[in-house]
């Protein structure tokens, strides 16, 4: 990883000083006997809003998901053009992000260890179960899209991997004989990362993120049958770019 990320970021800088010097001036275009700038060095740097149903993959035998796990994604993405058509472009930004999960997997704790139980909710009534995870992440992106310099609607396909790093964590058990709430997971992996897709028409498009690691590490492990928690993140839901 630690040669790769150079590598990364000299190709995205080439690219960009690329993109800078092959760029045509600022073209005047006649419409409707209205003389009308169009800049053909126009960049898709945007804003994005996601709001996401989170699912988890793997789960350890007998753990489901109940209620609506939510997750709500807010950044930046620079835009740095391919080509001179500038419909081909690497995209690289900087976010934040909140995630939930409603699980029947039980975080608890005893002797300074965690310990990981399944609910079975045939014996045990409770109203809420669930932990968060709060990211800064990092998307990178390879763009392809329809737009030109007139055109703000417009198809879009970008997919990419995005970097996350989980600055807090909690859990939080709730039932009429008591409540379970633990917070800074030390078992909760903090460096999490995943692939992305994005496919839509105009500022609104279907998000798909599809964690290629585990949210907990291996020392985690369900108490009745010592399962590894192996359980990945799948985000399901709309980016919404704004220009």
């Amino acid at each position: 990883m630690k040669f790769t990320l150079p590598i990364i970021l000299c190709l995205v800088l080439n690219t960009s000083l690329y993109a800078q010097r092959d760029r045509e001036p600022v073209k005047l275009k006649l419409e409707n006997d209205t003389l009308k700038v169009v800049d053909d060095r126009y960049r898709e740097d945007q804003f994005y809003i996601s709001i996401t149903y989170n699912l988890l993959g793997n789960k350890p035998e007998g753990v489901e998901q109940s209620g609506f796990s939510t997750g709500y994604h807010l950044g930046f993405i620079r835009d740095m053009p391919l080509n001179r058509r500038r419909n081909l472009a690497l995209g690289l930004g900087l976010g934040v992000s909140s995630n939930s999960y409603n699980n029947t997997l039980l975080i608890s704790e005893s002797n300074a260890e965690y310990i990981y139980s399944v609910i079975d909710e045939r014996d045990i009534d409770y109203d809420k179960n669930k932990f968060t995870n709060y990211l800064i992440e990092v998307p990178f992106e390879f763009r392809w899209r329809t737009s030109t310099a007139t055109d703000y609607n417009f198809w879009r396909i970008y997919t990419g991997f995005k970097m996350g790093y989980i600055v807090y964590n909690s859990s939080k058990f709730e039932s009429a004989s008591g409540d379970i709430r633990l917070s800074q997971i030390d078992d909760i992996n903090r460096i999490q990362y995943g692939l992305t897709l994005s496919v839509g028409y105009a500022n609104i498009s279907f998000h798909v993120y599809y964690a290629l690691n585990n949210v907990f590490d291996a020392s985690a492990l369900v108490e009745s049958t010592g399962e590894p928690v192996d359980m990945n993140a799948i985000k399901i839901g709309l980016m919404f770019y704004i220009l």
